[in-house]
């Protein structure tokens, strides 16, 4: 797992095979991806409700057993 800096902000990336279940994840578009909401503060977050798989698109197709969660992010199909 790697680090960037977002915003002055140290954040953990996301990626796979690395990838597990992720309450708070960097904000990499406009909106967040499906499950998540807005914090103002450069994140998005499921607010401790669920946990979920995701792993940045990086602008291409997800791969298979993921499904695109929107906001940059591939989700990992349930069963997979």
């Amino acid at each position: 797992m790697g680090a960037t800096a977002v915003g002055g902000a140290l954040i953990h990336s996301v990626c796979a095979p690395g990838a597990w279940g992720q309450r708070v994840v960097p904000k990499l578009r406009e909106i967040c991806p499906m499950g998540y909401v807005d914090t103002a503060k450069g994140t998005c977050s499921t607010l401790g409700l669920m946990t979920h798989t995701v792993q940045p698109s990086k602008g291409e197709a997800c791969p298979s057993g993921w499904a695109n969660a929107g906001g940059g992010y591939c989700r990992k199909s349930d069963g997979s």
